[in-house]
């Protein structure tokens, strides 16, 4: 790996850090309202109803108030212009992400460095010139557009690509000419959770939407979710209706054409569980009945390939780290599958086909493990990745004889690898130049024992040295949710915390997916009190390790991770010197009131509709256990005014009653972003400039003396 003298950065000091000491903080006032609801005969009160109106006058007042609280201390932490500019120049490194080809053009996304968003390229063949096919960072003066989604047709000659707008998952389609880069007339528009899969013909394509909201596009709920045809050249309004599902309005559908041309491939899922049915139509014959591979969405069938009627499906069924199944369209009855790759006690992350091979990439105790398989299942070889990390990638077709795959670990940006499928051997096709001396990092991952004996993982990433006296300031990251896997990645936010001699450490949750469903299972509903059991226990690990204490010992989350910390800072307010809870979901009675909220009562509960489900919620929704008196850790709290995935009320209300309950001085702060969203496709420089606030409040809180 190839590197640059670093710049010399900051460390995490005692004398620093005690120099930065608390000041009583007065909070915008927030009034209450008298709002009760009943649950099973349970009255809950709800004294921030009014935060549910977030363009209403008095909540873009308190808005207005807290950021100026929140900027008048993160804004006074010495050391913040360093931290900035350090970081500036550590993100500031040539990014590729793995190219693919359609017809004979290659298409990837490259950023120079500080751009605000990828830039789209594509050039014929491999040494073919670059040209810029889409560059989002033309479409704002902010960089608050992105590109959402990119669908490029078989010949290569078009691209249906999608632009979310300040985050929102609201997204808005077009189609431009590859070689001329001209924008056609086509525009769709209220599509959300969509793709787009072309015609073979290139002459138009599936994509998901719902009809336009009557109410609020960022609050109302999204229901009937629909699959449209869009022929080029033709307006919106004439958009066939291809599949619905009227007789449930939370089933979410996805469509997607097979590589031969030959099928349109139909997803049904509920809500956010990786479970889904799937059908398959013939469009040779539009006529001809649907085939139905899974009528209920008991598991995961994800097809890879199919060769005429022959399809390769990835499943869990009956097997709940995965396997790889055969099903021939003349006969789909489960009784006529064929096992192709059976179950391993490694998690089945995702399989491709490249020239008549299975690629199979498992996450064995959550980091990548590719192998390779005949198309009978017969394993060949296994790939040899560069260390502990994350191999992603692998896309192409059955016919193809090369494939791209990207390599990343905690201490190494993404590196772009092609892999010859005839030799099976991987050469380096394109690398990062760094600002830093990887050797001086190190990954280790260890084992932890949670609260009821289950062995979890956990990555430890920090500087080579590391002294183990209980005083390196850590910073603890979770997620345990959804099927959701944590695997080891470059974030170079996460490199200037080590290269300030902080210690980043990442456990592997149940809810996850991290050891396949059955460990996804163990982490909802009923069950989600492991969760934070698991979290917890990887801090007191870390603590009972000698790596840090409670005062040295931050957490972070971002989204259901919002949940996980702030959840753990109630149960636990003695264990942790700082939380910084993102986007979260606080207020689990209401979660499934808001934009697709209802959705995440798969992996949650219902609280309205089961009592038992209710009560297990009811017992950890972090915004209906804080308790006045209680003298909980320093919190930063992070929202966007423009999150639709997770409604900002949820983190408006949480500040409001914390800040209303807290004890002593620890600071309770909330940062809430203008013109962003839930996360993607947020700008660099709002990442960036987030980052260090983050960092503000860990310099500052991490130091200071506590009696």
């Amino acid at each position: 790996m190839r590197f640059m003298k670093p710049v010399t950065s900051p460390a995490l000091t005692s004398a620093d850090l005690a120099a930065v000491e608390a000041a009583p903080l007065t909070y915008p006032k927030a009034h209450t309202v008298d709002q009760v609801d009943d649950y099973f005969g349970t009255k809950v009160s709800d004294p921030y109803r009014w935060m549910e109106d977030v363009d209403s006058p008095d909540v873009k007042v308190w808005i207005d108030e807290e950021n100026k609280l929140t900027r008048s201390v993160l804004d006074s932490v010495p050391g913040r212009d360093h931290m900035n500019a350090r970081l500036m120049d550590l993100v500031n490194f040539e990014r590729y992400t793995a190219p693919f080809r359609r017809g004979t053009r290659y298409f990837y996304s490259h950023n120079t460095g500080l751009q605000n968003q990828n830039v789209v390229y594509w050039q014929e063949g491999l040494t073919g010139e670059p040209s810029v096919l889409l560059d989002p960072n033309t479409m704002s003066a902010d960089g608050t557009i992105a590109i959402s989604g990119l669908s490029i047709s078989d010949d290569g000659r078009l691209a249906a690509y999608s632009i979310a707008d300040a985050g929102s998952d609201w997204v808005k389609w077009h189609v431009r000419e590859v070689a001329t880069g001209q924008d056609l007339p086509d525009v769709i528009e209220w599509s959300k959770f969509s793709s787009a899969s072309w015609l073979k013909d290139g002459s138009g394509f599936f994509y998901e939407g719902y009809d336009a909201p009557a109410s609020d596009a960022l609050k109302a709920t999204n229901y009937f979710h629909k699959i449209f045809f869009h022929k080029l050249g033709t307006p919106q309004s004439e958009d066939k209706l291809i599949f619905d599902r009227p007789d449930d309005k939370e089933m979410n559908v996805g469509a997607a054409v097979t590589d031969d041309g030959r099928y349109l491939l139909l997803y049904q899922t509920k809500g956010s569980s990786p479970n889904n049915e799937l059908a398959v139509k013939d469009l040779a014959h539009p006529d001809a009945p649907i085939v139905h591979i899974s009528t209920v969405a008991d598991a995961l069938y994800s097809p890879i390939d199919n060769d005429g009627t022959r399809f390769w499906i990835q499943t869990t069924l009956n097997a709940p780290n995965g396997r790889v199944v055969e099903v021939d369209l003349a006969h789909p009855e489960r009784e006529h599958w064929k096992t192709i790759i059976p179950e391993s006690a490694n998690n089945l992350d995702s399989v491709s086909m490249i020239d008549d091979t299975l690629v199979a990439n498992y996450l064995a105790d959550a980091q990548s493990m590719v192998e390779l398989h005949t198309r009978e299942g017969v394993l060949s070889e296994r790939l040899t990745l560069p260390g502990i990390g994350t191999a992603a990638g692998f896309a192409g077709k059955r016919t193809d004889t090369e494939t791209f795959y990207q390599f990343t670990n905690f201490t190494t940006p993404a590196t772009v690898y092609r892999l010859d499928m005839k030799t099976r051997r991987s050469t380096l096709y394109r690398q990062p130049k760094l600002k830093f001396d990887p050797a001086q990092y190190e990954t280790e991952q260890v084992f932890y024992t949670s609260k009821d004996g289950t062995r979890v993982p956990m990555f430890l990433s920090h500087k080579r040295g590391l002294k183990l006296d209980g005083a390196n300031p850590t910073l603890l990251y979770g997620y345990g949710g959804f099927n959701i896997s944590l695997r080891p990645e470059f974030s170079s936010s996460n490199l200037l915390w080590m290269e300030m001699g902080g210690l980043y450490a990442q456990p592997s949750l149940r809810g996850g997916g991290e050891y396949g469903e059955a460990w996804h299972q163990a982490g909802t509903k009923l069950t989600k009190q492991n969760v934070f059991d698991d979290f917890i226990a990887a801090a007191e690990w870390l603590i009972a390790s000698s790596y840090t204490s409670p005062a040295k010992l931050a957490i972070s989350g971002g989204s259901n991770g919002g949940l996980l910390v702030a959840a753990c800072e109630i149960q636990r307010p003695d264990l942790f010197g700082a939380v910084l809870p993102s986007v979260g979901v606080m207020d689990m009675l209401r979660f499934d009131k808001f934009t697709i909220g209802w959705a995440w009562k798969s992996d949650y509960g219902a609280p309205s509709e089961n009592e038992e489900e209710f009560n297990a919620i009811y017992r950890y929704s972090p915004l209906h256990n804080l308790k006045p008196g209680v003298a909980y850790p320093p919190t930063l709290i992070t929202t966007a005014d423009h999150d639709d995935r997770v409604f900002p009320a949820h983190s408006f209300k949480f500040a409001a009653a914390m800040q209303s309950m807290q004890s002593g001085s620890n600071p309770v702060l909330i940062r809430i972003e203008t013109r962003a969203g839930h996360g993607a496709g947020t700008p660099l420089s709002k990442r960036v400039e987030l980052a260090i606030d983050q960092f503000s409040f860990l310099l500052k809180e991490l130091g200071r003396s506590r009696t």
